[in-house]
């Protein structure tokens, strides 16, 4: 059997970014892998997703995708309760949430487990996921750049 073609999904809207969110629940994230590019207005995010389409066919073995989800026209990037001193904690990816400011801009936030945020202030809502590979380890590769770097 075939894998299936890697993911590639694009959000201009709010209701494009609900299907990514989808996408990315339970994601594994490290704080290394949190890439915020502030000359760039970018935020690169590393992660180890559930392939959920297989898991919802009904698979018994649950296979996991290294991942990149990438927002662009980022003004700002805030974190809470995001460890930076601890880059290899891993953070649990729950959702991702616009909210509309002055059109088009506005903020998506990022929600981890345990209350970890980070929230992006956009000039408008330029999100993109992408799918690296199969994820052999069930652990997303520790990056060399990070959000306490920049």
């Amino acid at each position: 059997m075939m894998p299936p073609a890697p993911l590639k999904l694009i959000a201009l809207d709010a209701d494009d970014l609900a299907v990514i969110s989808a996408h990315v629940q339970d994601a594994h994230v490290q704080a290394s892998d949190i890439v915020w590019r502030q000359g760039e207005k970018r935020l690169v995010v590393g992660m180890s997703r559930l392939d959920w389409e297989q898991t919802l066919s009904g698979e018994t073995a649950s296979r996991r995708l290294i991942a990149a989800l990438r927002f662009d026209r980022v003004l700002a990037c805030k974190s809470r309760k995001i460890n930076l001193e601890a880059p290899d904690a891993t953070l649990e990816l729950l959702g991702i949430e616009f909210h509309q400011g002055a059109a088009p801009g506005g903020s998506a936030l990022l929600l981890f487990s345990q209350g970890a945020t980070l929230r992006l202030d956009v000039e408008c809502l330029e999100c993109e996921l992408t799918d690296l590979g199969p994820d052999d380890l069930g652990t997303a590769p520790a990056g060399s750049d990070s959000v306490s770097s920049r």
